[in-house]
């Protein structure tokens, strides 16, 4: 059965005009090397993530060395306003940084407010420094910081009038220590180091919790120098 399929087949190619079955051949021959360039082709590439993220590479803290550093992609395929929403929260998290450990090296190094905390006469110089002062302060005391941070957050720590100039600005036509008065490039160099020594704030506070757990001394360059600080000691 196969031989005669192959005659009738033979049969039927042979009544077909000869430049009608070039041309078959021509396509088949055409196709297979069309599928066999196609085999070869290079595959379709994706957008590079550093063309993606280069609307964000002349922003404020893009600095040397590092320049523009996401390495968790938060604003990968992100909007400005995506951005700027991040680089207000990094603000904030670096100024509420700074004044942490403005606060604890004062405290650290004896300094206290005069006078009782509570009616109960718990002195402001009993409390101890650091995480260890938190079970020192009365519950009172904790709710009433907690109830004004608040009270900052919500009426006072924002762009309250629409009028900030970059994410961060809370002047609301108060405030302006001269501000105004400072050239473009004045400026972005004084904004870069805002945000700088809020990141570094970040990264101490975290540290001298770190240590304070660990050891109970944060200040652990003070100890390897050979000049403890006496940490919460006598308290």
């Amino acid at each position: 059965s196969f031989t005669l399929g192959y005659v009738v087949i033979e049969q039927r190619l042979s009544q077909i005009p000869i430049f009608i079955r070039i041309t078959m051949k021509t396509a088949a021959v055409l196709s297979l090397l069309a599928g066999s360039a196609a085999a070869f082709a290079p595959a379709a590439t994706t957008k590079p993530v550093a063309t993606q993220l280069s609307a964000f590479e002349e922003e404020v803290g893009a600095q040397k060395p590092l320049g523009f550093w996401d390495p968790l992609n938060f604003v990968l395929d992100q909007d400005q306003s995506r951005f700027d929403r991040l680089r207000y929260v990094e603000l904030k998290h670096g100024r509420i940084a700074m004044l942490a450990i403005t606060g604890h090296i004062t405290t650290s190094s004896g300094v206290r407010l005069a006078g009782d905390i509570d009616y109960s006469g718990t002195s402001f110089a009993s409390i101890k420094s650091g995480l260890a002062g938190l079970s020192d302060v009365p519950t009172g005391g904790l709710l009433q910081i907690l109830a004004f941070i608040g009270f900052l957050e919500v009426f006072v720590m924002k762009d309250v009038n629409g009028t900030g100039e970059f994410p961060g600005d809370f002047r609301n036509g108060a405030l302006d220590f001269g501000w105004d008065r400072y050239s473009d490039e004045e400026k972005l160099e004084k904004r870069a180091i805002e945000l700088n020594n809020g990141r570094a704030a970040q990264m101490g506070i975290l540290g001298l919790m770190v240590h304070e757990k660990i050891g109970g001394d944060p200040y652990i360059l003070n100890v390897i120098g050979g000049f403890p600080s006496h940490f919460n000691e006598g308290l």
